[in-house]
């Protein structure tokens, strides 16, 4: 499981390491780090053109350091100096003893202009708000020229905490950080500005619990519900969908579509589709009352599909002995203080826009502050929250958020959030808790749509039909 801390927890790891460590053995690691990975971007070092953009502190000295390696082994390495009279004075005199030249931010342009790679020191973890405008100018000019970009820790002009870019930002190819990830290097939009993430090792000791989680295959295959010998389809769960209108009957095939594949032992349907359920999928459960007389079941899904019909949401809502799912249409249906009296678990999946409404704010301010957003629903609705998104986050009241590495932008297609409540009301019935049912569900539904597009467009129903080749890549090739 990749982990990520905050700002605050970092501080304290490298001032406990450091104190055991002789001065600047720290930052030593650091830099060798960033230089390998430099090296290895490279191909060959020697002859190659390296230009460092160096702010003040001391992530402009883990790239000075890092270039003064690359000198070493015959890179021509030119720092353009942001802040020179706040430059980490050691580092650029390593840099300089290397064989590193310097320059102003006047002359960037011509050092940028044949450049090979270019290290992005500019602002540290600390960093708050967009970069300033004269190492916006610089950054635009670099990332005009082409070269890889580097980033040195986190792309300059993110918040490390948050993921939120509030002006100017490096957009970077590669994101070398250390000791652990930050938040912002898996939540959007900083994600989409990090490109592709290294972790190096620099001996930090980390408390538990982190701000952040992202599951990988290992942990994704130790959660996957199987059945056992004395398994039947009871004991496997039984999911309830409540789901579908006159209007959207695809949005109850597709629920249903989701849940099959999902791990439980039998689906209930109830709702106005029930014929077009039972025409593609003629082993549901399909009920024609409502869902107290649907039968036993392990968990609801209420919502996709529905409508202006709330009768089916309170209903469900008040089944108050089982796990409850509620999207769409049941987002704005649902009686806020129903939800909140409950006390069988409850888990809402809305998008950036429903999660907008129940919040009272702006969509682009959920979009942008997608961490605060997805914390702050937890806790006005005591419920566990599912945020889907370009980055899916999964919050409760308790843990660290859960951040799904998995997906494709082809997701964005309609019925697709139908297929994930269905999959994960389903993985609700197995017995998971809120928080493994909906990573797992996300982690799941990401790599179906990756399988079901494979660069091309996808449908709802392509993304539920590859979900046993989801299911199975992850039970195969847990490493």
């Amino acid at each position: 499981m990749r982990t990520a801390h905050r700002v605050t927890t970092v501080r304290q790891a490298e001032a406990t390491l450091m104190a055991t460590l002789p001065e600047g053995a720290l930052m030593q690691r650091a830099a060798a780090g960033l230089a390998a990975a430099c090296a290895e971007l490279l191909g060959k070092v020697y002859g190659r053109r390296v230009v460092l953009l160096i702010g003040s502190g001391d992530n402009g000295g883990d790239a000075l350091y890092a270039g003064a390696r690359l000198a070493r082994r015959g890179a021509g390495v030119t720092a353009v100096l942001l802040s020179p009279t706040r430059v980490h004075r050691e580092a650029l005199t390593a840099l300089t003893r290397a064989g590193g030249r310097t320059t102003d931010p006047t002359r960037a342009e011509q050092a940028l202009q044949h450049a090979d790679l270019v290290l992005d020191g500019i602002v540290g973890i600390g960093g708050r708000g967009g970069l300033r405008e004269d190492a916006a100018r610089v950054v635009r000019l670099a990332e005009q020229h082409g070269a890889p970009i580097v980033a040195v820790d986190l792309p300059s002009g993110v918040d490390a905490d948050t993921g939120e870019v509030h002006g100017p930002a490096v957009h970077a190819d590669l994101t070398v950080t250390f000791g652990t990830h930050k938040p912002a290097l898996l939540i959007d939009p900083a994600r989409e500005h990090a490109g592709v993430v290294r972790l190096v090792d620099i001996g930090l000791t980390l408390p538990e619990p982190p701000e952040a989680q992202a599951l990988q295959h290992a942990d994704v295959a130790a959660l996957l519900p199987a059945p056992g010998a004395s398994s039947d389809k009871y004991r496997r769960g039984v999911v309830g969908i409540a789901a579908g209108s006159a209007r959207y009957p695809g949005a109850a095939v597709l629920a249903v579509a989701g849940a099959l594949r999902g791990g439980a032992g039998a689906v209930r349907y109830v709702g106005p589709a029930g014929d077009a359920v039972l025409a593609r999928f003629p082993e549901t459960l399909v009920s024609d009352g409502g869902p107290r007389a649907a039968g036993r079941v392990q968990s609801w899904v209420v919502g996709p599909g529905a409508g202006d019909d709330a009768g089916p949401v309170a209903e469900v809502l008040a089944l108050d002995d089982v796990p409850v799912l509620i999207d769409a249409d049941g987002l704005r249906l649902a009686d806020p203080e129903a939800v909140r009296r409950r006390t069988a678990p409850t888990l809402l999946t809305p998008h950036a826009g429903e999660a907008a409404a129940l919040l009272g704010v702006s969509r682009a301010q959920v979009e942008s502050e997608r961490l605060q957003a997805v914390r702050e629903l937890a806790s006005r609705y005591a419920a566990t929250v599912l945020l889907k998104g370009s980055t899916t986050l999964i919050a409760n009241s308790t843990d660290p958020v859960r951040v799904n590495p998995t997906g494709t932008p082809w997701l964005a297609t309609a019925g697709s959030g139908d297929v994930l409540s269905g999959l994960t009301g389903s993985l609700l019935a197995s017995g998971l808790t809120p928080l493994d049912a909906a990573g797992l569900g996300a982690y799941l539904h990401g790599l179906a749509g990756r399988f079901a597009a494979e660069g091309a467009p996808a449908t709802a129903y392509g993304v539920a039909e590859a979900l046993p080749r989801a299911w199975r890549s992850v039970g195969e090739h847990p490493a």
